[in-house]
């Protein structure tokens, strides 16, 4: 485990929405093997993977879904992709799906929008993967501008994914 800080890692540290100890914690907990990269605030998915230096589609988006009321659900996809809407519900058996606001996603997550991640969340909702997830990945870290790289495969037995065909 390493902890590749960038000159503005103090910036991210100060932040008071950086739940990335959290983040840190749960990885422990579940013997997760991760690289902790700290690169501060980013303006889009591309620059993000551009600090983290990999591709787009090793970032993966961890995205709240609400599926009924008081039911959510961790969905990953590849940073180059998109939910795949109908493919979604099929899977999980519903005619709907929305994503929740942002006060609705921090206050069932424990984490703001741009740093979500099943890991350390204050509830540990369902995950499910999208099948195309494989290799190394960077996840988000629990706050902006931080992301733990881990192995695809060792991440979803460790919160366990249920892995599907549901991005396009």
């Amino acid at each position: 485990m390493n902890d590749a800080d960038a000159p503005d890692a103090a910036a991210v540290d100060a932040d008071p929405s950086d739940g990335s100890a959290r983040a840190i914690a749960a990885a422990d907990a579940l013997g997760l093997a991760y690289t902790v990269t700290r690169h501060g605030r980013v303006g889009s998915l591309e620059e993000a993977a551009a600090a983290r230096g990999i591709d787009p589609s090793a970032l993966v988006k961890t995205l709240v879904v609400r599926v009924r009321d008081g039911d959510y659900r961790f969905v990953l996809v590849p940073g180059d992709r998109e939910i795949a809407w109908p493919k979604l519900r099929g899977l999980l058996g519903v005619n709907r799906v929305s994503m929740p606001d942002a006060g609705t996603a921090k206050a069932v997550t424990g984490y703001e929008r741009g740093t979500i991640t099943p890991l350390g969340s204050t509830t540990a909702w369902p995950v499910v993967m999208d099948v195309s997830i494989t290799g190394p990945i960077s996840v988000g870290g629990g706050g902006h501008g931080i992301g733990l790289t881990v192995d695809a495969d060792a991440l979803a037995e460790a919160v366990g994914a249920q892995r599907a065909d549901i991005s396009e």
